[in-house]
């Protein structure tokens, strides 16, 4: 499964959707509260996609298991160290053809912010 966090396209094995970790662990746990660990990580580090692919999995295979229609995450974090609630979020479900070709671009190196931004996101449209 194809997944779109910020900027990076990460391919989420099927069986790494279903953690070993012990899933009761988790199962308490709702969007709500997967989305604010988000903004905690993301307020610790903003560049998590880059610098720490596998938390960034991790988080990615979280939102999943709990909103399984969702496949792309914003989470924009003003500056690192920063108060974990002026990390803004936006969940959305993106078209599987979409993630397919930004998925060959970042293979090809041409994958960033912007062409994320304005194939997905639209933050910096006029």
């Amino acid at each position: 499964m194809l997944f779109l966090l910020n900027d990076v396209v990460l391919n989420l094995a099927p069986h790494a959707l279903t953690p070993p970790i012990p899933a009761r662990r988790f199962s308490a746990l709702g969007l709500a509260d997967v989305t604010r660990l988000g903004r905690e990580i993301f307020a610790e580090e903003p560049l998590l996609q880059h610098r720490h692919i596998e938390r960034a999995r991790r988080l990615a295979t979280l939102l999943v298991s709990k909103a399984p229609e969702v496949n792309a995450a914003l989470f924009v974090a003003p500056m690192r160290a920063c108060n974990p609630a002026s990390v803004a979020v936006r969940l959305a479900s993106v078209d599987l053809g979409l993630l397919a070709t930004l998925q060959e671009r970042q293979s090809s190196g041409g994958m960033s912010a912007v062409v994320a931004d304005r194939e997905v996101w639209r933050r910096l449209a006029a």
